[in-house]
């Protein structure tokens, strides 16, 4: 059997004057990892597609919130995301859509190019583009919210994480979008090093509005715990893996 690898429960204190922003940072999972990084001291910047949403949960998080215009589609959006942030210590690419679709026989084109536009490009643009801010920094940290149901070994057999037997094939653009995401998260990391923690967040159902009229769902605030803690790792912290938001490594 492998042996269970967690993260330390403890989260070391921040260096004073780190910046952070979070995209998708004005609602769900998003707002709660900005709510919670604010709380301990960060300046942070919240990326919203919708700039009145934006401001409204700027204004609600406090005066160390601000909010910056950010459509991870959009190429110069995220260009003039850039310039106004400036510095960046901590990158959380929270933005994400599920489009819906059900299984390989059941899934339009479109909604594959819709999870992927937003999931897998976006990531990459928004990671790119800010990455030279992030190699200055002495503490750089990329948290990619991914998801669970992208894990090629849990989506390989039956396992108490979700409902296999249910979803099985279920959600094609969705999770293998994510599934792409945990790519790219393993790859960024080979290639940054390990100056640079680049880590994927398995969050757990949320009760978010990613999807339409979603009723069921835990406390976004509790995943964005185990955001907060891959945007706090320590110097000596791990790089290029999946995590669940207690800590817990994911298999990819």
């Amino acid at each position: 059997m492998t042996d269970i690898v967690r993260l330390p429960t403890q989260i070391r204190p921040p260096a004073p004057g780190l910046v952070a922003l979070v995209s998708g940072g004005n609602s769900g999972i998003g707002f709660d990892t900005a709510r919670q990084l604010l709380d301990r001291g960060l300046t942070v910047w919240i990326g919203a597609r919708d700039i009145d949403k934006g401001r409204r949960a700027a204004t609600e998080l406090g005066p160390t919130a601000h909010v910056v215009h950010l459509d991870v589609t959009a190429p110069s959006s995220v260009a003039a995301a850039v310039s106004r942030v400036g510095d960046l210590d901590i990158l959380v690419n929270n933005a994400g859509v599920n489009p819906g679709g059900a299984d390989i026989t059941g899934t339009t084109l479109d909604q594959l190019r819709i999870a992927y536009e937003t999931n897998v490009f976006g990531l990459i643009a928004v990671t790119q583009a800010f990455l030279p801010a992030l190699r200055r920094s002495a503490h750089p940290r990329i948290v990619n919210v991914s998801s669970g149901t992208g894990s090629l070994t849990w989506n390989s057999g039956p396992n108490p994480q979700f409902d296999w037997e249910r979803v099985r094939g279920g959600g094609l653009a969705y999770r293998s979008s994510k599934t792409a995401v945990n790519a790219v998260t393993l790859l960024t990391a080979q290639t940054l090093g390990d100056n640079v923690k680049v880590n994927a967040l398995a969050p757990g159902l949320r009760l978010t509005n990613l999807i339409a009229g979603m009723t069921v769902g835990g406390d976004p605030a509790e995943a964005a715990t185990g955001a907060v803690r891959l945007a706090l790792l320590p110097d000596d912290g791990p790089t290029g893996a999946l995590w669940s938001w207690d800590g817990t490594r994911v298999p990819w």
